[in-house]
């Protein structure tokens, strides 16, 4: 992908949720940046999945930098079915731990995936050099500011963006772990 690339469709929302009074009265009025209807988001990751599926892996996924954001997928076990769930998701690299958010496309509900991953922690995400084994769990409250500022490098309307939420949104730390 060359130029602007698209936000990881997600969700991460901190600090206070003003309200439109507050937001008028208090803060200079601003655009919010454009986001695609919710339609177009899920059909975007959606098309990643089957891009990854058709070609075996060979394309859907890429590498994070340091200023641009990966695509990993993360292979959950459905905490109803059992069965295995893929998602694409947007990540960055913080030592051995994969960092990535529960964003959901900027909805409000938990993606199925981070639900999944609550229930069943020890997962394998696929990068473009390979699989690997990891343990999944939320930033603590000392770990969050520091990736949530790292992902706003990679994002410049990480913020604009969390604000649509209703909720705070997960920082989710993937760590290493043998099989």
């Amino acid at each position: 992908m060359t130029g602007r690339e698209p936000a990881p469709f997600s969700g991460v929302r901190h600090g206070h949720h003003h309200t439109d009074r507050e937001s008028t009265m208090s803060e200079p009025s601003t655009k919010s940046p454009f986001l695609p209807p919710r339609w177009f988001i899920r059909s975007f990751w959606a098309g990643q999945r089957t891009a990854y599926s058709v070609t075996g892996g060979r394309l859907g996924l890429r590498t994070a930098t340091a200023d641009r954001w990966g695509m990993m997928c993360l292979r959950t076990i459905g905490r109803r079915t059992g069965e295995e769930r893929k998602a694409i998701l947007g990540y960055f690299e913080d030592g051995p731990d994969l960092v990535t958010m529960a964003m959901n496309g900027w909805a409000d509900p938990e993606p199925a995936w981070w639900l999944n991953l609550q229930a069943r922690p020890d997962v394998t995400v696929d990068l473009p050099d390979g699989s690997r084994a990891v343990h999944g769990r939320a930033a603590n409250e000392e770990e969050r500011p520091r990736l949530w500022a790292r992902w706003a490098i990679l994002d410049k309307d990480l913020d604009a963006f969390a604000a649509r939420r209703s909720r705070e949104t997960a920082v989710v730390i993937l760590s290493p772990r043998s099989e």
